[in-house]
């Protein structure tokens, strides 16, 4: 069935409504209900279909192996904070880090080096840099900028991170080869991954002072500069109560190590498991669990109990994951992709293509949150269209996967802004209010840099 313009009304509601009442996970369930009357055709059909898309969701492959991750992740955040390993780490990093901008550019570093995979990033760099940026008066929403910003476009650009692998094998499946190689063709294909670059270049503008502090991130420096309160309004208490610095006791001597072993450990077996970060996050639980037992920092009945309140305490990242899979299980059978394409389709010409493909994928992904999912819908059609259009193929790809990275770092209910909320600890929709003008500099250089090449090529 053809739903026309009406498919794009529960991304309306759910984008009005979260900005409106700063409720995200009302905001979403209310744009489920949308999608639910449309596909229902009216309130006798809507249970069944609200149902059918939740149902949907929780039998996605992808959303079960999120909730895993998700649950690993809450048990070791949890064993590095009762343990003191946070703290530890903490004040070892404050030995070499004295200021804000070295803080900063810390965190990016950090995410550079974590290249493996957005999830694994986005819930690791926030963790790990949390307590540090805190004691220096840093607002949470300018870490959780950094951290997010840097995460898709560094997986994006380093042909080692599962990002790659995925869209250069979407790529061989189009017969977009160099020398018998999709993955030759990716590497070839990344300078031309203009959102990635801009993003990281605006990022570190941003962190010198270059480019100004622009809206949300500049009411979370005012917030701070009154209040001394380096979380965003409206934060629930418990978490603030819950990150005051702590002072370590007399006579203890600040390492790194009991923060630094889990995560390594995490790095090097997400890396030989052909970047599985569930399988990266399980040992690193599992060694954590070893090391603080062995050194008697916790009992064994205090490290299960810490495991199980951190299960619980990603409760809400849980419920908002299963909602997002909902709207895009919804957003698939209303035929939002196939719409926007056909809207779309007659600017997708010659010179214009590569920043109209970049214009319509970013579009997507920010109202959909699908990004892996956009690049197997579109792919398929780019391909063939630039070819018959003379347009080099791996330009095309590039800007595919450039506005999936722009979705990724925009999307209010995306799994990469849901990670990044988490391991920062901010709402996100805090976390989308503040990366979006920022994203928006970097995406409008992107359209004007693949209309130059566009046309050149």
């Amino acid at each position: 069935m053809e739903y026309g313009i009406i498919c794009v009304l529960p991304v309306l509601t759910i984008l009005v409504i979260a900005v409106t009442t700063k409720k995200t996970l009302f905001a979403m369930t209310c744009g489920l209900s949308m999608a639910a009357l449309i596909l229902g055709g009216g309130l006798f059909g809507f249970a069944g279909k609200f149902f059918d898309c939740l149902y949907a969701s929780f039998t996605n492959d992808s959303l079960q192996w999120l909730l895993i991750v998700i649950a690993l992740f809450g048990m070791l955040i949890m064993m590095y904070e009762r343990s003191g390993a946070v703290i530890d780490f903490g004040f070892w990093a404050s030995k070499f880090i004295k200021n804000k901008k070295t803080a900063l550019f810390g965190t990016f570093i950090i995410g550079i080096i974590i290249f493996l995979d957005d999830y694994l990033n986005n819930l690791a760099v926030g963790t790990t840099m949390k307590g540090i940026t805190d004691k220096l008066g840093i607002p949470r929403l300018q870490l959780a900028y950094v951290v997010n910003t840097v995460a898709a476009p560094v997986c994006l650009l380093i042909p080692l991170s599962s990002w790659a692998v995925y869209f250069s094998q979407l790529m061989e499946d189009q017969g977009v080869e160099i020398g018998g190689s999709s993955m030759a063709a990716y590497v070839h294909g990344l300078p031309f991954a203009f959102y990635a670059w801009f993003a990281v270049i605006v990022c570190i503008l941003q962190i010198l002072g270059v480019l100004p502090k622009i809206g949300s991130m500049k009411k979370a420096y005012q917030r701070y500069e009154t209040l001394g309160d380096v979380f965003p309004e409206g934060t629930d208490p418990e978490i603030v109560e819950n990150a005051k610095v702590e002072e370590l006791p007399e006579g203890t001597k600040a390492h790194p190590w009991n923060f630094l072993i889990p995560l390594i450990v995490m790095i090097i077996v997400t890396l030989l498991t052909d970047t599985d970060v569930m399988m990266g996050s399980a040992a690193a639980v599992v060694v954590a669990f070893a090391l603080y037992l062995v050194q008697k920092k916790l009992s064994f009945s205090e490290l299960l109990a810490a495991c199980f309140d951190g299960i619980m305490s990603m409760g809400f990242v849980f419920v908002l994951s299963v909602l997002a899979f909902a709207v895009q299980s919804a957003n698939i059978e209303l035929g939002l992709a196939d719409y926007v394409i056909s809207v779309t389709e007659p600017i997708m010409h010659g010179g214009l293509l590569p920043a109209a493909v970049f214009v319509v994928c970013g579009i997507y992904a920010y109202a959909t949150g699908c990004f892996w999912d956009l690049a197997a819908i579109i792919i398929p059609i780019v391909i063939p269209l630039a070819n018959a259009m003379g347009v080099d193929p791996i330009l095309a790809s590039a800007a595919v996967f450039s506005g999936a990275a722009f979705g990724s770092n925009t999307c209010l209910y995306g799994d990469g802004v849901i990670m990044c909320a988490q391991g920062t600890q901010v709402k996100p929709l805090n976390l989308m209010l503040t990366t979006l003008p920022y994203a928006c500099i970097a995406g409008g250089a992107s359209i004007i840099a693949y209309l130059i090449v566009g046309f050149m090529m």
